[in-house]
């Protein structure tokens, strides 16, 4: 079972901002972006506030396969090994041209300043958990906005452990092999310094096509940060992933769990495959087993494949299709935009697309 939220509906904003820049010649400032469309059949849809079916959908999405976002990001070489970078990054939906696919806020994906060096790396602001990273290391799709990892984390916790705000995070260099990352998202609220705040760590070790991650995630309610769409909501993730590179095959496994004190304790087996059969296609899937561990009835099987032809190095055509089972109180979903929940039964999916980077 999984928490249950109506997204709020953005307005379009504009927005003006001007960026100055100073240093020596090895700063540099670039803008780019992403755009990604798609067409998307559904069998069956959820209601948002009932979830009950309300039938067949066919509708355009603003992001398919990546996050339509454009941004900004800089480094500047300080001497002695040390640099400086950061990044402003914002959600946007290629569909209505609203945001879209982050906090609900401009700049809400990621919003962070950093310093590195031979000691590592220490960054502030609006970031990503280590536990989203290693999420994103041991999934077979990549985090696809359908059908992947991605879609049932969120089904279980919104936006928490994504998109966290108020964090300073620090990344270790390799040593043989072996890296290390810690992050503190500062919460608080007069009276009570413990509302909000959330703290991430992950280890991986990778040597040759060989990759293993593990990596915790604790976050509790409350606190001043409330974005448009939740990123504060209270839960314990833990996970543990693998992933070997066979040439152009890679297979990835992982386990997750993710536990509501209120309300679930869900865990998640996942494995696939990632194949670039040329230059110019390539193909992924798998599977992911959902059972929720205090009322085993509650469980779900989701499936999906999906295939890639670049059109060049920015432009890619792309197609998705993938089947979620749901039985007892179980509603996970199979797209990020469109039936990110779904309903008990069979729900099949599929999509058409286009993404294009700059």
């Amino acid at each position: 079972m999984k928490v249950k939220h109506s997204c709020l509906k953005l307005t379009t904003c504009l927005a003006t901002f001007a960026i100055s820049t100073t240093g020596h010649a090895d700063s540099g400032v670039t803008l780019y972006g992403v755009i990604d469309t798609g067409i998307m059949y559904s069998s069956k849809t959820a209601d948002d506030t009932t979830g009950a079916n309300t039938g067949k959908q066919f509708a355009m999405v603003g992001a398919g396969l990546v996050p339509s976002v454009f941004g900004l990001t800089g480094n500047e070489d300080l001497g002695g090994g040390l640099n400086a970078s950061f990044k402003l990054e914002s959600g946007v939906s290629a569909a209505n041209g609203g945001f879209a696919d982050c906090n609900g806020y401009l700049f809400g994906c990621q919003a962070w300043v950093a310093l590195g060096g031979q000691f590592g790396t220490v960054k502030a602001g609006l970031q990503y958990s280590p536990f989203f990273l290693a999420l994103y290391a041991s999934d077979p799709r990549s985090f696809t906005l359908f059908g992947s990892s991605l879609v049932n984390m969120v089904d279980n916790v919104l936006a928490t452990g994504i998109y966290n705000a108020n964090a300073v995070s620090y990344a270790s260099p390799v040593f043989g092999g072996l890296q290390a990352s810690v992050m503190y998202a500062l919460g608080g609220k007069g009276g009570d310094f413990q509302a909000g705040r959330q703290y991430s760590a992950s280890l991986s070790y990778t040597h040759g096509g060989l990759m293993i991650n593990a990596a915790i995630y604790d976050g509790n309610s409350g606190g001043t940060v409330q974005t448009p769409f939740p990123s504060t909501q209270a839960f314990l993730g833990r996970t543990i992933g693998a992933a070997y590179k066979f040439g152009m095959l890679t297979a990835k496994l992982a386990f997750v769990n993710y536990k509501t004190a209120a309300s679930f304790n869900n865990n998640v087996y996942s494995g696939g495959l990632d194949y670039l059969i040329t230059p110019t296609i390539a193909v992924n899937g798998g599977v992911w087993i959902t059972s929720d561990r205090n009322h085993t009835s509650n469980h779900s099987v989701m499936g999906a494949v999906g295939g890639e032809y670049f059109l060049s190095k920015r432009t890619t055509l792309y197609a998705q299709i993938g089947a979620v089972d749901n039985h007892g109180a179980m509603n996970t979903g199979l797209s990020i935009n469109g039936p990110l929940y779904g309903v008990e039964g069979t729900t099949v999916a599929s999509m058409i697309g286009m993404r294009h980077s700059f």
